[in-house]
């Protein structure tokens, strides 16, 4: 039987709300990297410092998601979303009206990870409406939401200059209150998913060592993205010693390419298999990092910048079309915390590069570190790719 085409099944409405909900989300907990240079000058902060205050709000998405996951498969994913986006309020308040001390830009940057814990949501909401041969490309629309983050690094400086970076925070809510409302309107539950399992079969779930390779991977693809996102900013600025909305536009250009490859990265896995493409994108992104480790001139840099992002958003799109293969049963809680692991690996980095740079005076080790460490991803996906395809195979010949 000819299978139907991606838009005659699942639920177009939900895949969108979705989408904006992811994308609204996204564009919030970047904000305060978006406009880390402002913040950075008004406080007079180190380079590790730096790294840090850009690093909290991933720190507080990483930990949030697995609640949030928790919470998308007991309560669904629609209240949970409505939820979250009426907690992102509060920091967004708090930054506008009365972040006058670095302790308070700290704390209202953890809160913004209620934004990031979104992707524990807004993802299996959308999947659970589409059958197997189409999760990679309803993942990878679903997760383009990231490119939100376009906005805040498009928007932000250019406010920022304008009207001072605290009243960015303000401006903020008037999209979230749209998409609300939008949510709340288009957003609808799969009445055929699957029920969640019992806490103790999710321990069983976890002692299984895919899940936490998946976490490993997702730690760099994802940690890769939102961490150097955040830092980028700050890079071009200490580094190359461009105007603050250059900086801007150049993390903007990097991470629009990065955001809207996703769907062709899991639409990619579909055809070929999520393991074997995530290898090769590893592969490209450990050369990546050590050619931009040597610290080429800044259109070079820039274009390698814009290269390595297309790998971490195709790689982003390709792990999640593996995911429901795996853990069919248990996407929510897997997403939250495969989540979570991208949202430590995306603190780690920004607080990595901050630190070596003020250790060593240079921004060429850190990125040599990550280098380094991507290559182990590359052997360890390769080792699960095999074993990857003795389960696919397994699963066809059992629905035949």
């Amino acid at each position: 039987m000819a299978r139907k085409s991606f838009w005659r099944v699942g639920h177009a409405p939900t895949l969108l709300s979705s989408f904006l909900y992811f994308d609204i989300s996204f564009m919030i907990w970047n904000l305060l990297g978006a406009l880390g240079v402002f913040v950075a000058e008004s406080f007079a902060l180190t380079p590790a410092e730096k790294g840090m205050m850009v690093a909290i709000p991933v720190l507080g998405g990483a930990l949030l998601r697995i609640p949030m996951g928790m919470l998308a498969d007991r309560w669904g994913g629609k209240r949970a979303g409505l939820l979250g986006m009426a907690v992102t309020a509060v920091p967004l308040v708090w930054g506008w009206q009365f972040a006058d001390r670095m302790s308070d830009v700290y704390a209202l940057g953890f809160l913004l990870g209620v934004g990031g814990a979104s992707f524990a949501v807004a993802l299996p909401l959308a999947s659970r409406w589409y059958p197997k041969e189409y999760q990679g490309l309803a993942m990878g629309i679903a997760g383009a939401g990231n490119s939100g983050t376009v906005l805040a690094t498009l928007f932000g400086p250019r406010l920022a200059e304008a009207y001072g970076w605290n009243a960015v925070f303000g401006l903020a809510l008037v999209p979230l209150v749209v998409v609300f409302f939008l949510f709340a309107w288009l957003a609808r539950e799969c009445p055929t998913a699957v029920k969640p399992v019992s806490l103790r079969e999710y321990g069983a779930v976890l002692r299984r060592k895919e899940a936490w390779l998946f976490c490993f991977f997702y730690s760099l693809s994802f940690g890769g993205f939102v961490g150097l996102t955040g830092y980028l900013g700050i890079f071009f600025f200490d580094e190359y010693g461009v105007s603050k909305v250059t900086a801007g536009d150049f993390v903007t250009a990097v991470v629009f390419a990065g955001s809207f490859i996703r769907p062709i990265g899991g639409y990619l896995a579909d055809r070929i298999g999520g393991m074997r493409l995530l290898s090769l994108l590893f592969a490209v992104g450990a050369v990546l990092l050590a050619f931009i480790g040597a610290l080429p001139p800044l259109l070079i840099v820039f274009g390698l910048m814009v290269v390595l992002f297309l790998c971490f958003g195709a790689a982003n799109g390709a792990l999640f079309q593996v995911v429901p293969t795996w853990f069919p049963k248990e996407v929510g809680l897997l997403t939250g915390i495969i989540g979570a692991a991208g949202g430590l690996g995306g603190f780690l980095l920004p607080n990595v590069l901050g630190v070596m740079k003020q250790w060593t005076g240079s921004s060429a080790y850190g990125f040599w570190m990550l280098a380094f460490v991507f290559a182990i991803a590359v052997m360890a996906a390769r080792r699960l790719q095999g074993t990857t395809v003795t389960i696919e195979h397994f699963s066809q010949k059992a629905a035949e």
